[in-house]
């Protein structure tokens, strides 16, 4: 056996010795799991074209497993988007646009939503080049860098309420 071999196995014994879980896994007992718990999420509307793109991927992440078959929380998300126009030249043309995405969100249980459970923000960046492109292409790449954005808050929101879940198993 290789000393690579022998460092591995020693660090995965390490790893499991300090109480390390999967994020996601069975959390033991009598609890449900973390993946469970997401799936009673309901998501709340959010207006616009690129906020239902978010609550759609928000739902897909969410619930891994479909449609939830009981719904205990609910999860209010507001999105906003600044566009920032940067590298401005000579001639006062634009060569790309900066996209600046926040949301912050709001973990209650149904029925009480002003019984905040957890909250948190979740922010990111893109940006498009714009020198000589048609209108076409420049709304195609906005699109492309609107589902970017949208998958990047998805993801983040998704690991904060799954960490809020494994922190609290009780609630």
């Amino acid at each position: 056996m290789s000393l690579r071999r022998i460092l591995a196995a020693a660090a995965l014994l390490a790893l499991g010795g300090c109480g390390f879980t999967p994020l996601y896994g069975d959390s033991g007992g009598d609890q449900p799991g973390v993946a469970q718990r997401l799936d009673e999420v309901d998501v709340q509307n959010i207006p616009e074209r690129p906020g239902q793109m978010l609550r759609d991927q928000l739902e897909d992440q969410l619930h891994a497993a479909g449609a939830p078959s009981t719904e205990l929380y609910t999860l209010a998300v507001s999105f906003s988007v600044n566009e920032q126009n940067s590298g401005v030249q000579a001639d006062s043309s634009v060569t790309y646009n900066r996209f600046v995405a926040t949301a912050g969100w709001t973990l209650a249980p149904i029925g009480a939503p002003s019984a905040t459970l957890a909250k948190g923000t979740a922010s990111t960046e893109d940006q498009i080049n714009v020198i000589n492109q048609q209108y076409f292409a420049l709304t195609l790449e906005q699109n492309t860098v609107n589902q970017q954005i949208t998958d990047e808050l998805a993801q983040q929101i998704d690991t904060q309420v799954a960490a809020y879940f494994r922190t609290h198993p009780g609630s």
